[in-house]
């Protein structure tokens, strides 16, 4: 990418919402992956005028490599899912007790952010329900994974990933698992999401909220 296509996460909603009008069922269910993918998640809810939440999801970061993602751990629940990044195990070989170590971190850090983000509110009902799950870039593709095996365990009438820009081959490894990707931007020479835009800072937990009365999920 010679130059960002996006100015920031909003920008970067209005494009995936902009795919899939007229496609959502009625009733459908938008969910965001927090902390960034939940601003881009408002946008799509807006123009679909469908119900927004977030489904809180953790990258398992390589011990001493931490943007790099052995696996994924998201909430479902009371419960927690896992998925884990074969390759990067074995080419990575972390310790055990350093992988447990990292494990038992995150999920301490989802639970804060499932209480931080939901407060006293349910999770809201998927089964039978298209669900659109959104994040605001897929690199490795471990976090959307998680979350995909997550939302499927309830019981989706239909799935459907909606991505601003993505890895072409991770793109293709998740239009395996779900009924549909929208993915507007799959460049080869693809190095990093933040490549995509102009504003790619750090979504605070504030913004995650903002985000969330936006779409009326919160009063």
């Amino acid at each position: 990418m010679r130059s960002p296509r996006y100015a920031d996460r909003r920008d970067a909603g209005r494009a995936p919402a902009a795919a899939l009008a007229g496609r959502a069922d009625d009733g459908a269910l938008v969910l965001g992956l927090p902390r960034g993918g939940a601003v881009v998640a408002a946008e799509v809810a807006l123009a679909l005028g469908a119900e927004l939440d977030v489904l809180v999801v953790r990258k398992l970061g390589v011990p001493g490599q931490p943007e790099l993602a052995m696996g994924a751990v998201a909430a479902v629940g009371d419960a927690v899912e896992a998925v884990w990044v074969p390759a990067v195990l074995d080419s990575a070989a972390p310790e055990p007790a350093a992988v447990a170590d990292v494990r038992v971190r995150e999920e301490a850090e989802l639970r804060r952010r499932v209480s931080a983000y939901r407060g006293t509110r349910r999770p809201p009902d998927v089964a039978g329900r298209h669900v659109v799950l959104v994040d605001d870039g897929l690199a490795t593709g471990a976090t959307m994974r998680v979350a995909v095996r997550a939302v499927r365990s309830s019981g989706p009438s239909r799935l459907t990933v909606a991505l601003p820009v993505g890895l072409p081959a991770g793109v293709a490894v998740l239009a395996q698992e779900v009924d549909e990707v929208v993915c507007l931007l799959a460049p080869r020479g693809f190095r990093s999401v933040g490549e995509a835009y102009a504003d790619f800072s750090a979504t605070p937990d504030a913004e995650v909220l903002e985000a969330l009365r936006r779409g009326g999920s919160v009063d």
